[in-house]
């Protein structure tokens, strides 16, 4: 008999809420099979047989569990059902036989999707927001609906169920008062903590300003198909936001430090937290080194680390550390906000929706693609002057992107002036 223990899952981590079972109890799990899900402070990860046999459940779907403790048995003795390998032959027989009632359902739920099935987290979002799924177009592995191609139909609002609002208020109940109680999820019990605590902790005060995203949405359009052919990725803002800021980072080195008890902690590298939503609260996987990565490392490591939030794949590895943190409500429509800093970083970005307005250029009244930058910091450490200062920093690189090469503008560099 196999004891199933919660393990230690990272030096900090004492106690795991079980969130899922995979499995019943007097199910036969093969060796390395997943058999659970469990969730930490910062994540969620599965939990694998170590052995084959059949397993015995012990804790309950929404237990909070002791490292060490017990929540399984397995049965190693047991010997595996003899339907598992004959099972398959007979369903390929049986092509006209009654039988596979369960199947019919499936294919008719495939064809309702115009361009393929959604992933876990995009259904779930398609369910909140009652969606049509057949008129979202998904542009995932074979026509694959991905969490983005989901965001962008409602922002888009392209995506509605066909009967409209009135069928939709039809379905709901006319003057409901129901309620409903459930518990707090680990990772959002810990995210609400660790805000009340940058909030009451720290003498925290928003800086704002607005940059012209002309040249990038130039630089873009000239060179996007190129950036893509040589290094198999779109080239999206994020590079050059996470790349100026960790520019503007090196330069004002107060906007990258922290206090240690009575310390104040500077950082020669930017490990930028980027601020990314998955189904299960908000999460900040970390780019290591941003300062020396390409582009086109940084647009490539952006990817990886928001697939595996969608996937609820990130490890405590992905999101420990940081030294500053970017956020951008401008995907969900965002126009202003003010960020609460990630403790214990002392400062964190705001990026917020692009939006044509009229702006004074050379005298004359014109329409620029603005978007509003806030950056929120910890007055304890970083003056008003340094973050002003490195706002302003951030907010040249972005409207004159040839100087993201060097930090600076490489004729004044050339000419020493």
């Amino acid at each position: 008999m196999l004891n199933v223990v919660i393990p230690n899952v990272a030096e900090s981590i004492t106690e795991v809420t079980l969130s899922k079972w995979l499995v019943k109890s007097g199910d036969y799990v093969k060796m390395d099979q997943a058999i659970c899900e469990i969730e930490t402070e910062k994540a969620g990860q599965e939990l694998f047989a170590e052995k084959a046999g059949t397993i015995e459940l012990i804790a309950g779907e929404g237990d909070d569990i002791k490292v060490g403790e017990l929540i399984a048995k397995i049965d190693t003795d047991a010997k595996a059902p003899a339907v598992t390998e004959s099972a398959p032959a007979p369903v390929a027989e049986k092509k006209a036989s009654p039988a596979p009632v369960a199947t019919a359902p499936v294919v008719e739920e495939t064809k309702s999707y115009a361009s393929g099935v959604p992933s876990p987290a995009s259904a779930k979002i398609i369910a909140e927001n009652n969606l049509d799924p057949s008129k979202i177009k998904g542009t995932g592995a074979k026509g694959r609906i991905t969490k983005a191609d989901v965001l962008d139909a409602v922002a888009n609002g392209t995506a509605h169920m066909s009967g409209g609002i009135k069928t939709q208020l039809a379905e709901m109940n006319a003057y409901s008062r129901g309620e409903n109680k459930e518990k707090m999820s680990r990772m959002r019990k810990t995210i609400s903590e660790r805000l009340v605590f940058a909030k009451n902790s720290t003498a925290m005060l928003t800086t704002f300003n607005e940059v012209d995203c002309s040249a990038m949405m130039a630089l873009r359009t000239k060179y996007a198909d190129k950036f893509k052919e040589k290094h198999g990725i779109g080239l999206g803002f994020m590079s050059f936001f996470t790349k100026a800021c960790a520019l503007a980072l090196m330069k004002f080195p107060a906007v990258n430090a922290y206090i240690e008890d009575e310390s104040l902690v500077y950082h020669d590298y930017a490990d930028i937290s980027i601020a990314v939503s998955t189904p299960k609260g908000l999460v900040v996987p970390v780019i290591r080194n941003a300062e020396s990565l390409t582009m086109a490392g940084i647009e490539k490591t952006v990817k990886e680390l928001a697939l595996k939030g969608r996937d609820g794949k990130l490890t405590m590895e992905d999101m420990t550390g940081g030294t500053f943190t970017i956020t951008n409500g401008g995907v969900f429509g965002s126009l202003m906000s003010t960020p609460i800093i990630n403790a214990p970083q002392s400062a964190i970005l705001g990026m917020h929706k692009i939006e044509d307005r009229a702006m004074v250029v050379n005298g004359q009244i014109v329409a620029r693609p603005m978007m509003y930058l806030a950056l929120s910091y910890d007055h304890r450490i970083i003056d008003g002057k340094e973050s002003v200062s490195f706002l302003v920093m951030v907010k040249d690189l972005l409207e004159n992107p040839h100087k993201l090469l060097l930090g600076e503008d490489p004729i004044e560099l050339l000419l020493q002036v």
